[in-house]
């Protein structure tokens, strides 16, 4: 094999019940208001807009029966975020799990790995994404090349999967 050999990813998200469940984005949301103080700032940090931010925090509060984020709101002397004892746990358990997850899907796929391709699909060739769904025997192909090319990139597929 050339190059060096890639390791899967792990991304998790954990359903404790309907509508109620962690993942990266909250779990790095957390985590960023754990460092700054503030929700607005760790929005910024991590690239999403305020409005997203506080969607994301208002569900993880109203998800469990205590709080993961307490706020003061902002005003002349400045709001604020304050992680708590649940939000820390919370935190530490998911990036415990993710940790032990990471570790066991680098053993359990160390030979599927050795397959991958370095850089994934930039030294891939290009190939149509086939989407199914929808209507019964209906498939859309999704190309992911640019729209001067979609024509081509259609008959091509047209003509391998008449």
């Amino acid at each position: 094999m050339h190059g060096t050999m890639t390791s899967p990813t792990i991304r998790l998200r954990v359903d404790f019940a309907t509508l109620c469940c962690v993942g990266p984005g909250k779990i790095s949301l957390l985590e960023a208001i754990h460092r700054t103080g503030s929700l607005s700032q760790a929005a910024r940090d991590l690239g999403m807009s305020y409005r997203r931010g506080w969607q994301l925090l208002s569900s993880l509060n109203t998800s469990f029966r205590v709080p993961a984020v307490v706020t003061a709101t902002g005003g002349r002397g400045g709001g604020g975020a304050r992680i708590t004892a649940f939000g820390s746990e919370l935190i530490d358990s998911y990036r415990a799990f993710e940790r032990d997850a990471q570790r066991r899907a680098s053993r359990a796929f160390r030979a599927i790995a050795r397959k991958a391709r370095p850089g994934g699909r930039r030294n891939a060739p290009a190939v149509p994404i086939v989407r199914l769904g929808g209507r019964p025997g209906a498939a859309r192909v999704k190309s992911p090349l640019r729209s001067k090319h979609k024509a081509a990139n259609r008959r091509h597929h047209e003509a391998q999967y008449p």
